[in-house]
């Protein structure tokens, strides 16, 4: 690591961060309410981008590849619970603007729907970091339909954005929450991904580069 680098590193990671208390359950609730009062009726889906491709939340009708445009893929948000610690903060994906995102979209059981939605919440909004919004999402038969995704809020300390790869260098070997670690997340991202025939190649160009500086070639 150049001299440069490590200031860098110094400067950046790990952040202090103050993301507030966790959301209460009636928070949560008040959340999914005001969100399902936005749908246009119909089927409910649900764009999965990250670790709701190989690890869903909860059961569904039907399942379909599918795209979202204005929104891309990003290992944009610390997370102090899942995939890191308030010391040592990992990164989840979100949904940032522009671009666009390849993943699954997941048709909800009408009759389980509530306790499906709320396990949804309970897993993306412990932190308000997300703002739960309605896609329109392509699915690979051509047709289109409003699907629930979780978007990144900029304003918000969690959101860290585009950091270099130093940083995400040293957050892949060192971040680990209470379900792993922030490298097992992405590369069984990665790997998910890959094997449905949807790769992110700017992903695996990161993680390419991260492990090329790991090893010191």
């Amino acid at each position: 690591m150049t001299a440069i680098e490590t200031d860098l590193l110094q400067l950046a990671y790990p952040p202090r961060l103050d993301l507030g208390p966790q959301l209460t359950h009636e928070q949560l609730m008040s959340s999914m309410q005001a969100t399902m009062a936005l749908h246009k009726g119909g089927p409910v889906w649900l764009f999965a981008y990250g670790s709701l491709i190989w690890r869903p939340e909860c059961s569904s009708t039907e399942r379909m590849r599918a795209r979202v445009h204005g929104y891309h893929r990003g290992l944009y948000l610390w997370s102090h619970e899942h995939r890191g610690t308030p010391e040592i903060p990992g990164l989840v994906f979100g949904l940032d603007r522009g671009g666009s995102c390849s993943g699954f979209a997941y048709r909800l059981p009408e009759d389980q729907l509530e306790a499906s939605l709320y396990a949804l919440w309970q897993r993306e909004m412990p932190y308000p970091s997300y703002r739960p919004h309605w896609l329109s999402c392509r699915l690979e038969d051509g047709s289109t339909v409003q699907a629930l995704g979780f978007v990144l809020e900029r304003h918000l300390p969690s959101y860290a954005g585009n950091l270099p790869d130093v940083v995400l260098n040293h957050v892949l070997q060192s971040a680990c929450g209470r379900y792993g670690t922030t490298r097992d997340y992405v590369e069984q991202t990665v790997n998910a991904l890959r094997s449905h025939a949807m790769p992110d190649k700017n992903l695996e160009a990161r993680l390419k580069r991260c492990a090329k500086s790991c090893s010191g070639g």
